[in-house]
C-alpha cells in the first residue's frame, strides 16, 4: 500500500503564504508570527515596539522565511495604510491578517476618563477595523484571504474595573461577524479567537504576584493559566486550509473555564 503523508506546512496550506500580524512584538502576536514561520509562511511583523517587532522578524528570518518588521499605530488610518503598502512591497499581497494588538486600562466605568475610553477603543476596535479595511483589500484584490481577530472571554463575560477592554473586546466579536458575512462572497473568512487567562507581557504584573497564578488555576479545569503558543495554534487552524468552511465563529481557548462558572458558586453539603 503505497500511503502518503503530509508536512505539517503541506497540511496547513500556509507555507509561501504572506501573514501580517499586528502586536506581533511581543505576547500572542509574537508567538503567532513565530508559529507562521514554522509553517514556512513569510510573516509581516506589526507593532508599536519597532524593537520587539524587529526581534521577532530576526527570529523568524532565521527559520528561512521572508520578514520585515514595521512600525505602526493601528489607530492611525494613515499609519495602518502605509504599513499595508509596505508589507505587500516586501512580501507580496497579504493572505491572512492577525489582529492582536491591544490594550489594557483596567478602571471602573465610573472613574474612567474619556481619554481613557477613547485610547483603549481606537486600538481595540477601530485599529482591528482599519487594518481588516488596509490588508482586505489586497485579498479582495486576489479572491482568498483569512482574518483572525483576538478577542478575549470577556467579549462574551462582563469584567469588572476593566474599563473599556471587555466592551471593546464583545465590539471585535461583532466586528468579526459583520466581515464573514459582507466579505464571504470574495473568498475572504474572519473568524475570532477568545483566550482565557493567558501568560502575556500585558497580564504579567497580575499573574506574576505570589500566589495569584496558582489561585486563578485552581478555576480553570485544566489546572494552569494558558501560554501564548497554544493561542497561536488555535490562530493557525483558522488561518489554515484546514479551517476553509469555517467563518464567523468565535473560538473560545480557556481550559474549559468559562465551562466551570457554575462549579465555582458555594453549595450547601450534601
Amino acid at each position: 500500500m503505497n500511503t502518503t503523508f503530509l508536512s505539517a506546512s503541506e497540511h496547513t496550506g500556509l507555507a509561501g503564504r504572506v501573514c501580517a500580524i499586528t502586536g506581533a512584538g511581543s505576547g500572542i502576536g509574537r508567538a503567532t508570527a513565530m508559529a507562521f514561520a514554522r509553517l514556512g509562511a513569510h510573516v509581516a511583523v506589526i507593532d508599536r515596539d519597532i524593537a520587539g517587532a524587529q526581534a521577532t522578524a530576526e527570529q523568524a528570518q532565521a527559520l528561512g522565511v521572508k520578514a520585515v518588521a514595521i512600525a505602526c499605530d493601528t489607530s492611525d488610518e494613515a499609519a495602518v495604510t502605509a504599513a499595508a503598502a509596505r508589507s505587500q512591497e516586501a512580501l507580496g499581497p497579504c493572505d491572512v491578517l492577525v489582529n492582536a494588538a491591544g490594550v489594557l486600562k483596567a478602571a471602573s466605568l465610573e472613574d474612567m476618563s474619556l481619554q481613557e475610553w477613547n485610547r483603549v477603543l481606537s486600538i481595540n476596535l477601530t485599529g482591528y477595523f482599519l487594518c481588516a479595511q488596509a490588508f482586505g483589500r489586497q485579498m479582495r484584490a486576489k479572491g482568498t484571504g483569512s482574518i483572525v481577530h483576538i478577542a478575549s472571554i470577556a467579549a462574551t463575560h462582563a469584567t469588572g474595573h476593566s474599563g473599556a477592554y471587555a466592551i471593546s473586546k464583545a465590539a471585535v466579536a461583532m466586528l468579526s461577524r459583520q466581515l464573514a458575512i459582507e466579505w464571504g462572497s470574495q473568498g475572504i473568512r474572519s473568524n475570532t479567537v477568545c483566550p482565557g487567562m493567558t501568560w502575556t507581557g500585558m497580564t504579567q504584573e497580575s499573574y506574576g504576584r505570589p500566589g495569584i497564578s496558582e489561585l486563578r488555576g485552581k478555576a480553570i479545569p485544566l489546572g494552569r493559566i494558558g501560554q501564548p503558543e497554544e493561542i497561536a495554534d488555535a490562530i493557525v487552524y483558522l488561518a489554515s486550509d484546514r479551517s476553509g468552511y469555517v467563518s464567523g465563529i468565535d473560538l473560545t481557548v480557556d481550559g474549559a473555564f468559562t465551562r466551570n462558572l457554575m462549579s465555582l458558586v458555594p453549595r450547601t453539603a450534601n
